[in-house]
């Protein structure tokens, strides 16, 4: 058995304890950076998944004979089951050991993979996705946590930059890769494509991957398991996650079906936390927000979670529905920014562990604000590479924020509690994402609907503007040879459409100055946290 030796600080002789990492170095029997590879794969797969399927909706919803809004649970019930699994990920890890974790989630992931390919109904479709979010949830907190003991704290950033190209270039490429394989074979290849990687994943794992020996002390000292507990967290982050979801599809509290997942999911988290701060063994220890680097680590993944998938999603659509790009043309403006992170997150993890960490998330929200801003000169005549260069310049920023912040999170926690910190850190990022998804879709459709009732209010048949357009339009259908009473009402058709995509645009501009705002408004947070320090001293050798 490969020797560890506990590194554990003085509290009374440091005023800065809570800046300490407190960890057991451990080294494992393989070469860490096979390992980081290995978990790596299965992260990627899962974090590909969570946006493949999107383009595919209309072609799903055709083959099984539903319509694109039934179709959207096929979405929906990935999320919420995946969120539901992430904060209780450490949890159950800490009772069945992570290594047997992170093999089940990788084999049930890749086993609903091939069942979902095979769906031969909606329903089907999606029971068989809620079972595969589930297992789905599992994986990135898991290898978060594998990192964090497999690197001592000064060597994690490399490690971290590998995962941190895994969970955001994934999301980005999915579209692209979903709309390709949709286009060119059928939908159910987005399925079959997770299979050879998790059967290849798992034999990886069984033979690289190792739980390190503090794991088997914690499991040994585990109590009982916290029933009331763990359901009113499933009912608190189902809610929340419906709500989200679902809330501008109906009109958010206008919905019987929004109030009632709100009103559940309230009552649920009031009924959560005072169980938790009350019971002896509690599903979440909530005492980690006590910690300072962990609380406002949590508030930027939630930031910047809501950042990568609002405009994630704003881009692509306003390419398809403003400029009638192809899903696949439309992917591939986002794609070309893959390219940037591929190259930026190992630099940004050399740099890691030279640069004071806070001054690194001073400069990734700077640079993605500037990135988020330059997006608000959207126009009806842009270039592909226009917006190819909109995500380029945002994502040059979200390296200096991933990278510092998954090692700031561990500052001040004990290594026993890693498994919780990464479900916690990934539950923050993809809620983050849920915001502002449900953000970004009702800013754009009620700014549209208010920018149309503007110009509405200024254009009428007297004025001369109108008057001038509305008969160029028509002269050039009857040339084309329309009667002039139709020609009439097809200039008028016209230019009702016209000022609808002016609209639209618009709101994308308003959309993109109220991101601006907010993430501008974090450039100074990372000096709020306390600077990490790797000033362990050494105990005794433990068998």
């Amino acid at each position: 058995m490969a020797q560890a030796t506990v590194v554990a600080v003085d509290k009374a002789q440091d005023k800065d304890f809570d800046s300490e990492f407190h960890y057991e170095a451990w080294t494992p029997r393989f070469n860490p950076w096979i390992i980081t590879a290995t978990v790596t794969l299965a992260t990627f797969m899962e974090a590909l998944d969570s946006s493949i399927a999107n383009v595919a909706l209309p072609h799903i919803a055709g083959s099984l004979s539903a319509s694109y809004e039934e179709a959207t649970w096929v979405l929906t019930s990935y999320l919420v089951s995946n969120a539901i699994v992430l904060p209780i990920s450490g949890w159950i890890a800490n009772r069945v050991g992570r290594k047997n974790f992170y093999m089940s989630c990788v084999a049930m992931f890749t086993l609903f993979s091939f069942l979902c390919g095979l769906a031969t109904s909606l329903p089907m479709l999606i029971v068989l996705r809620v079972v595969q979010g589930a297992a789905g949830g599992g994986l990135q907190p898991s290898e978060r946590a594998i990192l964090a003991d497999t690197f001592p704290p000064e060597k994690r950033s490399m490690a971290f930059s590998l995962y941190g190209m895994a969970v955001v270039l994934a999301p980005a490429i999915g579209p692209t890769v979903g709309g390709w394989i949709t286009d060119n074979f059928t939908w159910r290849w987005i399925f079959f494509l997770n299979i050879p990687v998790g059967i290849l994943s798992l034999l990886l794992t069984s033979r690289i991957v190792e739980d390190p020996p503090y794991l088997k002390r914690v499991r040994a000292k585990l109590g009982g398991i916290d029933g009331i507990g763990l359901g009113l967290l499933v009912l608190t982050i189902g809610g929340l996650q419906m709500m989200l979801d679902k809330g501008q599809e109906d009109d958010w509290f206008g919905s019987h079906f929004i109030v009632t997942c709100a009103v559940v999911s309230g009552c649920a988290l009031v009924a959560f936390l005072y169980r938790e701060l009350t019971t002896e063994h509690p599903v979440l220890d909530l005492s980690l927000y006590s910690k300072r680097n962990f609380a406002m680590s949590q508030i930027v993944m939630l930031i910047i979670g809501a950042a990568l998938y609002a405009t994630t999603v704003m881009i692509p659509q306003f390419l398809q529905e403003m400029l009638g790009y192809t899903a696949t043309e439309a992917g591939l403006a986002l794609s070309a920014a893959g390219l940037v992170l591929l190259s930026m997150f190992p630099i940004v993890g050399y740099l890691g562990q030279r640069i004071d960490p806070r001054l690194m998330i001073t400069y990734g929200f700077t640079l993605l604000t500037i990135g988020i801003w330059r997006i608000g000169g959207v126009y009806l005549g842009i270039s592909f590479w226009d917006a190819a260069s909109w995500r380029i310049v945002m994502v040059l920023g979200m390296p200096f924020l991933f990278v510092p912040i998954s090692l700031m999170s561990y500052v001040g926690i004990p290594q026993e509690k890693n498994n919780e910190v990464s479900g916690m850190t990934a539950l923050a990022r993809n809620v983050g994402g849920s915001l502002g998804i449900s953000f970004i879709s009702t800013m754009l459709a009620r700014r549209a609907q208010t920018h149309q009732n503007y110009l509405a209010a200024n254009v009428y048949a007297g004025s001369s503007a109108y008057s001038a357009l509305h008969q160029g339009i028509k002269s050039s259908l009857e040339s084309s040879g329309y009667s002039a009473a139709d020609a009439g009402t097809r200039a008028s058709a016209r230019l009702y459409n016209m000022m609808g995509v002016q609209a639209s645009t618009l709101a994308y501009v308003d959309t993109v100055h109220v991101l601006v705002v907010l993430v501008a408004c974090l450039i100074p947070v990372g000096y709020l946290m306390k600077r990490p320090k790797f000033r362990p001293k050494e105990a005794a050798p433990i068998d």
